[in-house]
């Protein structure tokens, strides 16, 4: 079981119960991993929220390369590689904002929404050397489901609902935490680790780590919320292997569905002072349980293949910068609807957000160090493996013909890794 692991093509580096932990460590492994999945699939660049209106933007990354989303005037968003046509200088510095267009601070190039080229300053030096449609931005393929924005170079790659497959039930399952209305960003925040991204990847579904690492966390919530989170022992606690790397780790089985709500689980004392407010604003019982209820998110962590999850309440966003940098993105979600109701309720949820996700929560800087350390020991005998074999010998199929097995085994990892494996292959 702890034999090295010595292979020449990276894609041999992984099998069924373990890989090497060269594939934390080598820089040339880490510069395939961009082109062979980074741009060969399907990656998470934005919500529908964070382009609320025609001429929003946002800035961000596929792989290592440079985008902006963009929505036209129209309401067609597209992904555009931030990158003029004409010298190669970015275009847009801003993280998001609204814009008629963008123009290049270098030579003014100007471009639309849709990256058309649309000025060219001085154009009497082109004549017959330049045509302006030829030279539009280079744009990524896109297409969303339910709210969530995906671009991908390849133009050849099957549609985004195929290659997102089972894992559409628990995207839906995740959005219904609005509580009846919409799911918008309410903010987000960055920082990086020092360690290789599949670290982070593996994290999300590893149920194993939890009452060890967020010892703090438990310790400083109340008892229902604790109670909630303790399935180490709960055999309805699971993990399904979704195809296409993606998988579900179902944390709270009653909460994994909520609208499948029998009336039965009592609200949280906690949320005493939210329920009144809610009830001066008119709202009835059944629409102040479902948002109370939601209040602490769906009961699972859902890990799209390569770049984001849907954990519990919000998203976690990993961008590679290098074989032992990722750069995390946190994103924190609410329900979107009239002022009076959600802005309470969105208060209470940033509050919950920060005391684990924030900067001085209690559960991202232990997950934080975490994956530091795993890099720093990786880099001994880089060969010997990486084990993710908890749980392979009693991983069943479940009805829907998924592998799944206990919440605390390793599932999700090998379901990642398979799909990296096959993505690593040489062409």
């Amino acid at each position: 079981m702890t034999d090295n692991i010595v292979a020449s093509a990276p894609a041999d580096l992984v099998r069924e119960d373990r890989v090497a932990g060269r594939l934390y460590t080598d820089p040339e492994i880490f510069e395939q991993e961009l082109t062979r999945i980074f741009e060969r699939t399907w990656v998470w660049v934005a919500h529908d929220s964070e382009l609320p209106r025609p001429g929003t933007f946002k800035s961000t990354f596929v792989g290592r390369q440079p985008v902006v989303v963009t929505r036209d005037r129209k309401g067609t968003v597209h992904t555009l590689v931030n990158r003029c046509r004409h010298r190669g200088a970015s275009l847009c510095e801003k993280p998001y904002g609204q814009a008629n267009g963008f123009t290049c601070p270098y030579h003014a190039w100007s471009y639309g929404l849709d990256g058309t080229l649309r000025g060219v300053p001085y154009p009497d030096g082109y004549e017959g050397v330049l045509d302006k449609k030829d030279l539009s931005l280079r744009k990524l393929r896109t297409e969303s489901f339910h709210g969530m924005i995906f671009a991908t170079f390849a133009e050849d790659i099957e549609p985004l609902e195929d290659f997102l497959g089972d894992a559409k039930l628990w995207i839906e399952r995740f959005f219904k935490q609005g509580g009846g209305y919409p799911v918008k960003v309410l903010g987000r925040h960055r920082f990086r680790f020092r360690g290789n991204w599949k670290i982070q990847l593996e994290n999300t579904t590893d149920g194993y780590h939890f009452p060890i690492v967020h010892r703090s966390w438990m310790a400083s919530v109340d008892a229902e919320t604790a109670d909630m989170m303790s399935f180490m022992t709960d055999p309805a606690a699971i993990t399904h292997h979704l195809g296409n790397g993606h998988s579900v780790s179902i944390m709270v089985p009653d909460h994994a569905d909520l609208d499948a709500d029998d009336g039965t689980e009592p609200l949280q004392p906690r949320f005493d002072g939210l329920v009144a407010e809610l009830k001066r604003q008119g709202l009835d019982d059944l629409g102040v349980r479902k948002l109370v209820r939601a209040m602490h998110g769906t009961g699972s962590n859902l890990n799209l293949f390569p770049n984001v999850s849907m954990s519990i309440s919000f998203l976690r966003v990993l961008r590679p910068i290098s074989v032992d940098e990722t750069e995390i993105e946190h994103v924190a979600l609410g329900p979107d609807g009239p002022a009076g109701i959600v802005d309470p309720v969105n208060r209470e949820r940033l509050r919950i957000h920060e005391h684990f996700q924030g900067p001085f929560g209690f559960g991202t800087p232990d997950d934080a160090e975490g994956w530091d350390r795993v890099q720093r020991g990786a880099r001994a005998v880089p060969e010997m493996p990486i084990l993710v074999n908890r749980g392979l010998a009693r991983e069943k199929t479940s009805p829907e013909g998924w592998p799944t097995s206990h919440v605390t085994d390793e599932t999700g990892m090998r379901a990642a890794y398979q799909q990296w494996k096959r993505m690593m292959h040489d062409d």
